[in-house]
């Protein structure tokens, strides 16, 4: 029985099993409750700034993949916050290096 009507399960003659979820599209999209508009908002900000940088500093670029600059992502979350009435304070020089003291993880 499938869990989901966005489930679909073959079963080999061998007793291997297969579930496709969602057709094989994205999963996020089409069969799960999706993302709110809270998170999607800051994706789509995400991708827009991240074409305009490309766009601004495409003489510069070459031709690989780019993590989108942490000025981008900063800028993104302080018009988030201040779009939800939220006020934070700027970081102090040594929590800042604490904070970029992790190479990955906690």
């Amino acid at each position: 029985m499938n869990w989901k009507d966005s489930e679909d399960s073959v079963v080999y003659a061998d007793g291997r099993q297969v579930h496709l979820l969602a057709e094989g599209r994205l999963v996020n999209l089409s069969a799960a409750e999706g993302h709110p508009a809270s998170v999607m908002d800051m994706s789509f900000a995400n991708q827009a700034l991240g074409a305009e940088y490309m766009l601004i500093s495409a003489k510069n670029l070459q031709p690989r993949v780019y993590t989108i600059p942490a000025t981008i992502d900063k800028e993104i979350a302080r018009l988030k916050l201040h779009a939800m009435g939220v006020r934070i304070d700027a970081l102090t020089p040594e929590q800042d290096k604490y904070l970029n003291s992790w190479e990955s993880g906690t």
